[in-house]
């Protein structure tokens, strides 16, 4: 039990500096690239900070795997040079006994990621997207499914909009024709409400379509009801065939945020995929990402284990340098292969369990046969 604790307390040192020394620079670079996005709107280095702040959860999040195989690397590196391993093969423990201890750091730091991690992301994304759309536009843009439909909100320095559509759907447009973007959206029984900057509500719209139009909604078959104070709606209305309301969504935007789940905690994505699916909406990327997260445990124990199996060698052999390369080329393959088995599951070409259990177990299994191979020879 001690050198169990011994070796679990190396690897949580290790996790810890490396994950500091990483994160560090990866928050400076996020500062530099802040600087460069809001050098025009001349912001405060407060503000900076705060954005890199919270962009930092994220970051960490996403280089989890390549924190953990570091350290996996440096423990069992440091321990062959200094010839522990080698005492402990002597005191009748095997190599493979001797990884117990680090794949349960690892399981314990994967379950941790799921269970707190994930939604301190979640809320710390929407609250990074808040706050740059403000900056920029003056208030917040925001999209979001629900059972009732499509949600979007955009602001603006005149104001905020508030628009809900029943449907959408991809259109493909023609390009040279220099009419709307070359891949659109396209919303269906559209409802637009117009907010003045201090909250009124100053327009509704209704429209039966609607889609994007270089930096403008296209409607068409809409009906405006003003709702100024001393008018009657109704007789102050007017329809129109076809009419432009400007925007600042664009195309890539609303695309990207209907296929991922970035701003979504863990604990909320099963009851968004039922309200999707009764609304008729695709949840298949939606279920791949859950389940991807649900397998985040055994993709950092299968890290561990990649790690493991070239550097738990004896320094005496030689061609360390080439063991750690291999090391993390293998690690950062498995993660390769992890994003394409996903990619394959969003696309269901593959069962959605297939997509995100695979790729760990597969790994999982091929490198214990690797170190049960060492381990007899």
């Amino acid at each position: 039990m001690k050198l169990d604790l011994y070796y679990a307390r190396r690897f949580a040192q290790w996790f810890l500096v490396i994950a500091g020394v990483l994160m560090t620079l990866v928050v400076l670079i996020d500062l530099n690239e802040q600087i460069r996005r809001f050098d025009s709107l001349d912001l405060g280095a407060g503000k900076l900070i705060g954005l890199t702040l919270l962009n930092a959860p994220a970051a960490f999040d996403e280089f989890l795997p390549l924190i953990m195989i570091l350290s996996t690397i440096v423990l069992f590196v440091g321990l062959a040079r200094s010839s522990e391993l080698v005492v402990t093969r002597a005191i009748g423990r095997s190599g493979i006994r001797a990884l117990a201890a680090p794949v349960l750091v690892a399981a314990l730091i994967g379950i941790l990621a799921l269970s707190t991690l994930n939604p301190i992301v979640a809320a710390t994304t929407n609250r990074f997207k808040t706050l740059s759309e403000t900056y920029r536009n003056g208030g917040p843009s925001a999209l979001s499914l629900s059972g009732e439909g499509l949600w979007l909100r955009q602001g603006s320095p005149q104001g905020q909009s508030l628009i809900h559509a029943s449907g959408y759907a991809g259109e493909q447009q023609d390009s040279s024709l220099g009419k709307g973007d070359a891949d659109s959206i396209k919303l269906f029984d559209i409802t637009i409400l117009d907010y003045a900057p201090g909250g009124t509500p100053i327009r509704q719209i209704v429209a039966e379509s609607a889609r994007l139009q270089g930096g403008d909604w296209l409607l068409t078959k809409a009906k405006v009801w003003p709702l100024a104070a001393g008018l009657n709606p109704e007789t102050s209305s007017a329809e129109h065939e076809v009419l432009l309301v400007p925007t600042t969504l664009t195309t890539d935007r609303i695309r990207d945020t209907l296929g991922t789940a970035d701003g979504i905690s863990v604990y909320d994505l099963p009851a968004t995929i039922r309200d999707l699916d009764e609304a008729g909406f695709s949840t298949k990327r939606y279920e791949v990402w859950y389940q991807a997260e649900l397998a985040r445990p055994l993709f950092l124990v299968a890290m561990v284990l990649v790690g493991a199996a070239f550097t738990m060698r004896h320094a005496r052999f030689g061609g360390t340098g080439l063991a750690v390369l291999t090391a993390v080329l293998l690690g950062f393959g498995l993660h390769f292969i992890r994003n394409f088995a996903q990619v394959l599951g969003e696309n269901g070409q593959i069962p959605v369990a297939l997509a995100a259990w695979a790729p760990p177990v597969a790994a999982i299994l091929l490198t214990m046969g690797l170190l049960l191979h060492a381990e007899d020879g």
